[in-house]
């Protein structure tokens, strides 16, 4: 994990190598399963040069070999399912504001 961005970023690797750097923002259990969102995090350089957002990122842990990993979500309606989990929180903790 990288020190620049502080405690509540990651950095994870798809499967040709590449390394991005990500913001925790929630974790929630859904249907048995444990789900976390991301943003992309962005950098003081990327900001300055302009790159987009590439908006939320879901991932869930699974257990391989006894050893929890994150891993993308199977199925466009279990991506569904679970984005709209994560905004139903949201809109509950800002109306509890």
């Amino acid at each position: 994990m990288s020190e620049e961005y502080g405690a509540n970023f990651i950095t994870v690797t798809d499967e040709e190598g590449n390394e991005f750097e990500l913001e925790h923002l929630d974790t929630i259990e859904f249907n048995g399963t444990t789900y976390l969102a991301f943003f992309p995090a962005v950098s003081e350089d990327q900001e300055e040069d302009g790159e987009e957002d590439l908006g939320l990122i879901l991932m869930k842990v699974i257990q391989e070999n006894g050893e929890e990993l994150l891993s993308t979500l199977d199925s466009e309606e279990e991506t569904d399912a679970v984005y709209n989990e994560f905004m139903k929180i949201l809109f509950e903790d800002e109306e509890e504001e």
